[in-house]
């Protein structure tokens, strides 16, 4: 069944303070150990415990466990790609492949399940650190990969679970680069027709690259509403379902009336297609290699900014929207954002100044309570106009 001991090395070992250990082997065959037991009878119990656990599985069980531990993660990594039905081939899906391709195979791929521990995986991101993979792109490999350990550790490959308190790398946004409305206006003017939409498009509405090159005159589903349903993919060059959401979702955003205007006009002056696209290309569809094209002849011809790019004027949408006081969880949703936190991590710093914002205000109910009170507090009464800011409500 097993058997219990100590390994402190003192002479009279039953009346020592040292806990016992205890060792045994798992439902694998493996040989482990566990420590921590203050008495004798707390180690029986577990190795009771233990005992009726191993009688309780079915040696089919037991055997099909053990041999799916002595599968190698590039066997199971080929195993388990197939069965994520959730998972979009053309682009999630992609990037999963590179990771496990890439990264993961050449580092891990002959080891065996049941020899994955977490010191494994630690050693694993250190190789992926020291090889100068972007700490971005070392979270999504560490997500991929846990993603397989942890559905071979659920199926029994392993005994414990092997990412146990493995922590991703941290990883530092880079610096976020806003246009000012001098610079778009710039860039409005500097580029091509097409390209052109397109920035208004992402300036104005908050669309994502892709949801602009899809602008289509049949989502001015209002006056002020633009329905965003889809997205002409950047490696399939036709139009997709939207990035966190699932085929036939759509979302609705502002239309500003200077971007209607925009949109009327280019479809005034070049037309749209029989499904209503506005930007096209030899194929149809306007993608994004001619989108690259024209980006890289527009910035050429506008001042130099480090880091600024197209996003950017995504980036302008969210800081006139919320530096205008709209509220956050709006510009999550209109945005796509997966959720409220991803658009608080990224566009914090854009709010207004809520905090100073705050302290004006309390300070003006605290002067009202001192006002009334018997005995005010000493500096805290002050001539209102010290304490009252106009627009502060």
């Amino acid at each position: 069944m097993g058997s219990f001991f100590k390994d402190c090395g003192c002479a009279r070992p039953t009346r020592c303070p040292h806990p016992y250990t205890i060792r045994f082997r798992n439902g694998l065959g493996k040989q482990v150990e566990e420590g921590g037991f203050g008495t004798q009878d707390d180690a029986i119990d577990r190795l009771t415990q233990i005992y009726a656990e191993k009688k309780r599985t079915a040696p089919s069980v037991a055997e099909a466990r053990r041999e799916l531990g002595q599968k190698s993660v590039a066997e199971y990594a080929k195993q388990w790609l197939p069965r994520q039905r959730r998972m979009t081939a053309y682009s999630t899906g992609e990037h999963v492949n590179s990771s496990i391709n890439v990264h993961i195979i050449p580092r891990l791929g002959s080891r065996k399940l049941i020899s994955v521990t977490p010191i494994v995986v630690e050693r694993f991101l250190d190789e992926l650190e020291a090889d100068g993979v972007g700490r971005g792109n070392q979270v999504n490999i560490l997500r991929t990969l846990k993603a397989i350990l942890r559905d071979a550790y659920d199926k029994g490959a392993m005994a414990d679970d092997p990412v146990k308190g493995v922590q991703e790398p941290e990883y530092v946004r880079e610096r976020m680069v806003i246009p000012n409305l001098a610079y778009l206006k710039q860039a409005l003017a500097v580029a091509k027709d097409d390209l052109a939409l397109e920035i208004v498009m992402m300036a104005g509405c908050g669309l994502r690259n892709g949801e602009a090159r899809a602008v289509n005159i049949n989502n001015l589903v209002a006056e002020d509403v633009y329905r965003v349903h889809e997205q002409i993919h950047s490696n399939t060059h036709r139009p997709a379902k939207l990035k966190h959401r699932k085929v036939g979702e759509f979302r609705e955003v502002p239309l500003p009336r200077s971007v209607r205007e925009a949109i009327e006009r280019h479809e005034a002056k070049h037309g749209a297609t029989r499904e209503g696209y506005l930007l096209r290309g030899p194929s149809g569809y306007y993608t994004e290699p001619m989108e690259r094209r024209r980006v890289r002849a527009l910035f050429e011809k506008l001042p130099v900014v480090d880091g600024m790019g197209m996003y950017g004027f995504r980036h302008y949408f969210a800081s006139n929207a919320l530096g205008s006081g709209i509220p956050i969880t709006d510009v999550a949703e209109w945005m796509g954002h997966k959720s409220i936190e991803e658009t608080y991590r990224t566009y914090r710093h854009l709010m207004p100044g809520s905090i100073t914002k705050a302290a004006r205000v309390l300070d003006a109910g605290l002067w009202d309570a001192a006002e009334a009170a018997v005995k005010p507090v000493r500096g805290w009464l002050r001539e209102p106009a010290d304490t009252f800011m106009p627009g502060v409500s």
